[in-house]
């Protein structure tokens, strides 16, 4: 497995070896030796899948509680996947890592505890799969707007396409309203 360390460094970028022949692939999805031995040393507890349609934009999400670490990825389609820093302590608070993760490139975003994430379908469907490190608590979940121009996301949004948002992500708080971790 190849790993970047992302503009933040506790983000982490991996792409998998891929196996192909004329009968398809073969990856890893997850191999806990493989995170131990890079340093994700969390139990995962949940997993999930979603499906959405181009450009619907989930998030940016968080847990102040219960934060999460994120093992995400895409098995079908395109994202516009983001995370946000938002431990106060950490020097990138505010910052924020963004890439896309597709089924063609078939790479991992490592998300640790302490980030908003969220995401905007590119493609006319995606399917995002996710590991998470602890389990939803919905009285514990925030929303930081995924539109805030302080956090300098430059989503790619085309001229013609129409943003999906859930009443709880067009309610999104600006960071500097926005419950943050230590």
């Amino acid at each position: 497995m190849d790993i970047i360390s992302a503009a933040i460094p506790d983000v982490l970028i991996m792409s998998p070896k891929v196996f192909k022949d004329d009968r398809g692939f073969f990856f890893e999805i997850f191999n806990r030796q493989t995170l131990c031995n890079i340093g994700i040393n969390y139990e995962f507890v949940q997993d999930n899948l979603s499906s959405s349609r181009l450009g619907v934009l989930r998030g940016l999400h968080y847990q102040i509680r219960y934060p999460q670490g994120k093992l995400v990825t895409v098995l079908k389609g395109e994202v516009f996947d983001v995370a946000v820093d938002l431990r106060r302590s950490s020097p990138y608070f505010g910052k924020h890592v963004a890439c896309r993760l597709s089924e063609d490139k078939r790479k991992f975003l490592w998300i640790p505890p302490g980030f908003a994430h969220g995401f905007l379908v590119l493609s006319e469907t995606a399917e995002f799969f996710y590991k998470v490190s602890d389990y939803y608590h919905p009285e514990a979940e925030r929303t930081v707007l995924w539109n805030d121009e302080n956090l300098g996301i430059d989503w790619p949004i085309e001229p013609s396409m129409e943003i999906l948002l859930s009443p709880k992500d067009q309610e999104g708080l600006p960071l500097k309203l926005a419950e943050v971790y230590p």
